[in-house]
């Protein structure tokens, strides 16, 4: 599916609050969804463009990429007349990582998954329609799954985003899933979600849930989610390998497994915090 279409949903997807939410400010709102118009393909965007991606009209474009220069989450370039992030995101960035302890006892765990599966291993968490890398390791010099720590992968047809739509209760689940409906033919919406139910259906027989050529026609990859005690967060694991290796047998059979026990050590070594 087109990316500007799943830009296109996760706009519309951000619903008006209640007009009795005072506590809600629009127009914080809208600096925060003019950061998340930039990204590893679109480093440098004018304002015309911002306003396209974001939805919003030319005047507050301008008065917000202003404002987030002067505070250092923006730079301008005088030159091109553009702008792109600065240094200022990277450390709220960092600074979530850091607070994450849950990636530093997640670390060593799933390299040494990595190294047994020859294969990738990463963990992210949700972020609009997509799920975003918060670590990545890697155990195989032939296989190397050109991800890093911030990118950003589809929920529907990747392992780790349909394992934290397993994850959510049926009604937000639902809801999520029929975002998809917006940006896809109905060919490809009939086959997603026949695949997403599938999925379900793995989940609830396995504990995990599968991705076999759906987002990479040459990697097969399976996801397990892990929730929060309050049940408010919601992480995924994922482990991914190429298809001459990572058999769908290998992934029930071996990996799965093993991906479920080292997301059951990371949520005892927490003792809590999370």
């Amino acid at each position: 599916m087109a990316k500007a279409a799943v830009q296109l949903v996760e706009q519309k997807a951000k619903k008006k609050p209640p007009q009795k939410d005072r506590q809600f400010v629009t127009a914080l709102a809208r600096g925060l969804d003019i950061l998340r118009c930039f990204s590893r393909h679109n480093p440098v965007l004018g304002n015309a463009e911002i306003a396209q991606r974001s939805r919003l009209p030319k005047p507050t474009v301008s008065r917000l990429t202003h404002t987030l220069t002067k505070l250092g989450y923006l730079d301008y370039s005088p030159d091109s007349g553009k702008y792109s992030l600065s240094a200022g995101v990277l450390a709220l960035g960092y600074s979530y990582l850091a607070s994450l302890d849950v990636r530093e006892i997640a670390r060593p765990l799933m390299q040494e998954l990595a190294n047994y599966a020859q294969a990738t291993v990463s963990l992210g968490a949700r972020d609009q329609l997509h799920m975003v890398y918060l670590e990545v390791c890697q155990g195989s010099q032939m296989f190397h799954m050109r991800m890093e720590v911030g990118a950003r992968v589809p929920h529907g047809t990747t392992a780790m985003g349909r394992a934290y739509l397993c994850a959510l209760p049926e009604e937000e689940r639902q809801a999520r899933i029929e975002q998809y409906r917006k940006i896809t033919t109905k060919e490809e919406w009939e086959n997603l979600k026949a695949s997403l139910e599938k999925a379900y259906r793995d989940y609830q027989k396995y504990g995990f849930c599968l991705s076999l050529g759906d987002w990479n026609k040459d990697v097969y990859a399976v996801g397990v989610p892990m929730v929060s005690r309050d049940g408010k967060r919601i992480l995924a694991f994922n482990c991914s390998g190429p298809i001459f290796d990572m058999t769908r047998q290998k992934l029930i059979q071996d990996i799965g497994p093993r991906l479920v026990q080292l997301r059951d050590k990371v949520y005892a070594a927490t003792h809590g915090n999370f």
